[in-house]
């Protein structure tokens, strides 16, 4: 499972990759050697996709000595690593001791597959809502298999990930009874459960086939032609007096030339001015530019007020005023704060050169624009579905996305886009993302890449993407399909427990 996501893009093992797995609990009496199993597993699959954040090695540019930096690097790859994996190892446990109390009948496998889903559904949905989340079952498809994607527009994430989930079970069920039941009524029984995984495999393409192939209609639409500016600061300098120059230097320049483009808007990344607001708007170059030019920005600054510090997206109208903010909610773990710091700070460090904790901006924010409600994240805020559905829901009629990414290996950027391009179409939405050192894009409701930037190279872009007031089922209704799949398997097993003790 760790070769569907990036850097490796081999998608199509997430289909079976499971099923080992599976059929292992399946075949053991004992939870230890299930957790440990499922340990494995897990490490397997988060400790690939998640190397990249070896990346931040090494961090001799901050004064962490080579070693101690490459310490620090093991230590966060194992702790997410480990974090991820409690998921499958939450789930093997708890399907193991269900499954243990259900019969082997065919009707049961069915059963057991349905509850594996609804169990891997709800379990990921409580990690996503912890500070620390981002490898999803369902990314592994992004953004190369977008038909299944765009299933996500039924009930959100949980929609592919339920699928992915049913298929491996009904893989390793059809797998675990293939000696089993020999007289003719059980032989079609048989013969349907090894087709039924590749039945659900179809039907789901087809539905999401069907979804791909409607139009993204742009008649009566607002246009809003946006330019994006990658202004590619190393990290080694960014907050240091030479990055501050190239970044007051390159997002001027970088927004003269767009507003002459014509633009709507101008978008930066996360930070593009590593500055505190109020220094931006005293006097600065970017800012007698945009007085000069009067083309509206979302600059990516820094903002300081009595509760603290925060990294934020501030809306600069063309007459230089400042329009709305947006306060980063989701704060990176150990980047930008340190989880249970009384105990972990002894140990740790920030991985920041910055000398103060940032603060997280409330967790209802709606962003006001010139241009309408805007659904904002800031970098690691992609990897929340729930962040952009509530956004969606109050209105959002696009989105925008600003990151630094310059933090890790170049796998992490790819990850990146992969959750924005999920997050787009689970909205339904245009969405523009502003990235420091790549990947900048555009990408359009279906999760088509119209654009995408090169990497660790200074780009500026103009595009188009447009302004949409439809609601899916997903934002009409959010995940329903999760506490459905819970209810459902609750449902079946007392009525399994109520046939077995009355045989």
């Amino acid at each position: 499972m760790g070769l569907a996501p990036a850097p490796f893009n081999a998608w199509y093992f997430a289909w079976f990759a499971l099923t080992p797995l599976w059929i292992l609990i399946r075949q053991q009496k004992s939870l230890q050697q299930i957790a440990i199993l499922a340990l494995a597993w897990g490490i397997g699959y988060d400790g690939l996709a998640l190397f990249w954040i070896t990346g931040v090695h090494p961090m001799t540019w901050m004064g962490v000595p080579w070693l101690a930096s490459l310490a620090i690097a093991i230590f966060c790859w194992v702790f997410i690593t480990l974090w991820g994996a409690g998921v499958v190892v939450t789930w093997a446990v708890l399907f193991g001791l269900i499954t243990q109390k259900l019969n082997n009948s065919f009707s049961d496998s069915f059963i057991k597959v349905l509850i594996g889903a609804a169990l891997w559904c709800g379990l990921e949905t409580l990690w996503s809502h912890t500070p620390l989340w981002w490898p999803a079952i369902a990314y592994t498809q992004s953004p190369h298999n977008l038909v299944i994607l765009q299933l996500g527009k039924l009930s959100g994430v949980n929609t592919v990930t339920a699928v992915i989930i049913t298929v491996n079970g009904l893989i390793a069920e059809s797998i675990l009874t293939r000696h089993k039941y020999q007289n003719k009524n059980s032989f079609k029984s048989k013969i349907f459960l090894i087709a039924s995984p590749f039945i659900i495999l179809i039907i789901s393409h087809l539905l999401g086939f069907y979804l791909y192939q409607i139009p993204v209609a742009k008649d009566n639409l607002a246009p809003l032609k946006v330019g994006i500016i990658q202004g590619n600061i190393p990290n080694e300098i960014k907050l240091f007096s030479e990055g501050w120059r190239k970044a007051i230097a390159g997002y001027t320049s970088g927004y003269q030339r767009l507003a002459r483009q014509g633009v709507d808007v101008v978008l930066t990344p996360e930070g593009a001015l590593p500055f505190y607001w109020e220094d931006v708007i005293n006097d600065s170059s970017f800012y007698r530019a945009v007085i000069r030019e009067q083309v509206p920005a979302w600059v990516g600054a820094l903002k300081r007020n009595n509760r603290g510090y925060y990294t934020s997206i501030f809306t600069l109208t063309g007459s230089g005023k400042t329009y709305s903010r947006y306060d980063k909610y989701k704060l990176v773990p150990l980047g930008e704060y340190i989880p249970f710091e009384s105990i972990l700070g002894k140990f740790i460090s920030r991985l920041s050169p910055l000398e103060a904790s940032f603060t997280a901006g409330n967790s209802n924010q709606i962003f006001e624009t010139p241009f309408g409600k805007a659904i904002i994240a800031i970098c690691y805020e992609s990897a929340f579905p729930q962040h952009f559905w509530r956004q969606a829901q109050a209105g959002g009629e696009f989105i925008i996305t600003a990151s630094n990414n310059a933090h890790y290996s170049k796998t992490m950027p790819t990850q990146h886009h992969a959750h924005d391009v999920m997050r787009a179409i689970e909205s339904d939405r245009w969405a523009a993302r502003a990235t420091n050192t790549g990947y900048s894009a555009i990408v359009d409701p279906h999760g088509k890449t119209l654009w995408i930037s090169a990497i660790d190279r200074y780009t500026i872009h103009a595009d188009t993407i447009y302004r949409r007031q439809n609601k899916t089922l997903y934002v009409r209704w959010g995940d329903w399909l999760t506490p459905t799949l819970i209810l459902l398997s609750g449902l079946l097993i007392w009525w399994s427990q109520i046939r077995s003790s009355s045989t």
